[in-house]
């Protein structure tokens, strides 16, 4: 199991690091990291297993087949490619480790291509298989009737013909440049005038289907009908072979923000100059010749050890598609969103300042919660002014639509939009302009951070005449399609404290105000990472001093090193410490001596598990104390992107968020374990063979009966 070689950027030089490292303990052994590079590749492989899993509904399996594919291409577009340049660079890998940046490289591509593999086979051997016994047919060109071909044919001339453009290479036809992310066919002709070998490229067009559909749920890929009908592309002329291959390129988007007055246009012109970025990866399918192969690796100059054979066909994130079929008995069971927790008889602001009110999706509606809570405030003619972060939302967003409305009833709107929201950039400058020409403030953040922090502010005058804040602090997106399928806590809150909190952050985002304390945010990058390492040593002092004392997290990622370091600390320090991760984990659970108190699970499943939850002590713990917040414990998160994390006080609140992290660590619910040596092993059944608790499942259940007793 390997670790990576990385420096210490993003802790050295913080007090808190060296708080961290202060408690009392045995040495921290040198190898206590594990690699970010190959967690994250466990965590694909965990969604493929789901995918492997036959008691998954079938379609979910196809879904999450497809899941697997767009997560991968994420990856070497992002990670990959941010090893590739920090090697060119003679830059260390991001981290710390023992292994040098080549081998974190090395290691990375070999496992990457036994997954890719896995992956292919998962859907041609079985699944495939699994869809036809349904009805539901992916074939090849050779499986079609004749009348089939001939149907297939007719679209080809109409539909896909015109849009085609061979490109022959010869000495007057330059080697074409192949974009990141396209399929593409791959042609040996014989040229019958000189009887010579010429290769060509024939690019499929990416807007038209992945699957194009023969018949009712019987499907061939697109590049099967293409290649059929190469004749009519090239000619009177011999075709040799054809196969198809996929390039993937860098696709991180490098902005010199200190240079650049207009970061909107800036951002424009990087998004058509990223095309050309250079190829981290290359798919080919298992049939192509070694001649062909060795052809594109030399135009691409791509490395050998990132070239991948697979079996056909390419490109698998074309399945959402048939994940979508109309096949109800081969998908999770519908479930619609509780309207239960925010009151439906009064106005959402009269709820609001009865209490606080804690949303949990997609189990709670968020379109009866905060969809509304926009919504009232736009119509609402006390409301004066409503302040928002747009980190990503959807193409047709309600919650955008009545910031407009607000803004074009005279209302003060500001928001502040990340341009910079990877793979969304596109989306969130078209979002800029519309809301810019609607007379909303659109604000573009600080330079050189990312601004991640989800948050509302809505300023209203009440009956007696004094202004009163709104707020929603969350965990996801202002998104409504993602809220249906990824798993988030929001805050809907009108306590002052919280009020005057966000009205300072929002104008640190602004304007040149800078508030570094606060009365219940954390805020990155001033204080979140401090704020989170200082409550877990106060953690490792109550045990020492015979108190209760637990840490229990759900996060996304944790990588941080300072974190990372005071999680060993508390362990060392005998405090139970719980950790409920989904994607990567640099901390190595079960070393003794160092982290034999620290448990590490994950769970997948039919909703993304995306909330952030921190808490510290336990339920007879009056000083204990919960918060949810925005960010993972990354360095990215803590160091480069404006975060925050927001103090949950209500008692039945705290409980509630405390007994949802119970059951995702129970041996009872199942969960992947996180093993010393960085291998995750799945439970899902008991002794007896049974199923254990599903953790979604079980919500869904609670907020069906909560329904039923209306």
């Amino acid at each position: 199991m390997g670790v990576s070689q990385m420096s210490l950027p993003a802790a050295e030089g913080h007090e808190e690091y060296d708080e961290a490292r202060a408690g009392a303990g045995a040495a921290l052994p040198p190898e206590r990291y594990l690699d970010r590079e190959e967690s994250w590749l466990r965590f694909n492989e965990r969604v493929l297993e789901l995918a492997e899993d036959e008691s998954v509904p079938l379609l979910e399996r196809v879904r999450f087949l497809a899941i697997f594919a767009t997560n991968l291409d994420e990856f070497f577009m992002v990670r990959v490619a941010g090893l590739v340049r920090r090697m060119v660079a003679g830059f260390p890998v991001e981290g710390t480790g023992v292994q040098l940046p080549g081998q974190v490289l090395e290691n990375t591509l070999e496992l990457a291509g036994k997954l890719t593999v896995r992956h292919a086979r998962a859907f041609s051997e079985r699944i495939a298989t699994e869809l036809a016994e349904h009805g539901i047919e992916i074939l090849r060109w050779k499986e079609l009737s004749a009348g089939e071909r001939d149907t297939l044919g007719d679209l080809f001339r109409q539909r896909i013909y015109p849009v085609l453009t061979p490109l022959v290479v010869d000495p007057a036809h330059p080697f074409p440049f192949i974009s990141g992310l396209s399929l593409n066919l791959a042609v040996m002709i014989a040229d019958p005038r000189t009887d010579a070998t010429v290769f060509a490229r024939v690019k499929v067009p990416p807007l038209l289907p992945r699957f194009l559909a023969v018949s009712q749920n019987r499907f061939v890929p697109i590049e099967d009908v293409i290649a059929a009908h190469l004749t009519d592309l090239f000619g009177d002329v011999e075709i040799i072979e054809q196969h198809a291959f996929r390039v993937t390129r860098i696709r991180d988007l490098e902005v010199d923000e200190e240079l650049t007055e207009n970061l909107l246009q800036a951002m424009e012109r990087e998004l058509v100059r990223r095309r050309f970025e250079p190829a981290v990866r290359l798919e080919v399918e298992e049939t192509m010749s070694a001649d062909v192969l060795e052809r594109l690796v030399t135009e691409l100059d791509i490395d050998k050890r990132a070239v991948y054979r697979v079996p056909g066909p390419l490109d698998l994130s074309g399945l959402f598609t048939l994940a979508d079929l109309n096949f109800g008995e081969l998908r999770y069971p519908a479930f619609v969103p509780s309207t239960r927790a925010v009151s439906q008889d009064n106005s959402i602001f009269t709820a609001i300042a009865e209490r606080d009110i804690l949303v949990h999706h997609p189990y709670d509606s968020f379109a009866a919660s905060v969809e509304r809570l926009i919504d009232e405030a736009a119509d609402d003619p006390r409301v004066l002014a409503i302040k928002q972060t747009l980190y990503r939302t959807s193409g047709q967003s309600p919650i955008v639509d009545a910031l407009i409305d607000a803004a074009e009833a005279g209302k003060q709107v500001v928001v502040v939009v990340e341009i910079k929201a990877r793979f969304d950039e596109r989306a969130n400058i078209a979002w800029a302009r519309k809301l810019e020409e609607a007379g909303c403030h659109v604000v573009y953040g600080f330079v050189g951070l990312k601004t991640h922090a989800k948050m509302a502010l809505i300023v209203r005058e009440e009956p007696d005449g004094t202004l009163r804040r709104y707020c929603h602090l969350g965990t996801g997106n202002y998104h409504p399609t993602t809220a249906r399928i990824y798993e988030d806590y929001g805050l809907l809150t009108a306590d002052p404290a919280v009020g005057e909190d966000v009205t300072a952050l929002f104008n640190h985002l602004t304007g040149y105000s800078r508030t570094k304390v606060y009365q219940r945010l954390l805020v990155a990058p001033e204080s979140l990472r401090a704020g989170i390492v200082s409550r877990i040593n106060q953690q490792a002092e109550r045990h020492r001093a015979g108190q209760p004392a637990r840490i229990a997290f759900k996060t996304n990622a944790l990588v941080d090193e300072a974190v990372v370091d005071a999680l060993y600390r508390a362990s060392q320090a005998g405090v139970p410490v719980d950790l409920w991760v989904r994607g990567i984990c640099a901390l190595r659970p079960g070393i003794p001596g160092v982290s034999e108190h620290i448990r590490v699970r994950s769970v997948l499943g039919r909703f993304l598990e995306h909330s952030r939850i921190y808490a510290f002590g336990t339920d007879e713990d009056e000083d204990g104390e919960v918060w949810i917040s925005s960010a993972d414990m990354m360095h990215r998160n803590l160091d480069r992107r404006v975060e925050l994390a927001v103090q949950v006080v209500d008692r039945g609140h705290q409980q509630g968020l405390r007994r949802f992290l119970d059951i995702g660590m129970d041996d009872g619910t199942s969960s992947w374990w996180l093993n010393a040596d960085g291998y995750w092993t799945r439970h899902s059944r008991d002794e007896a063979g049974n199923p254990l608790r599903d953790v979604q499942e079980t919500l869904v259940r609670e907020r069906r009966v909560r329904s039923a007793d209306d």
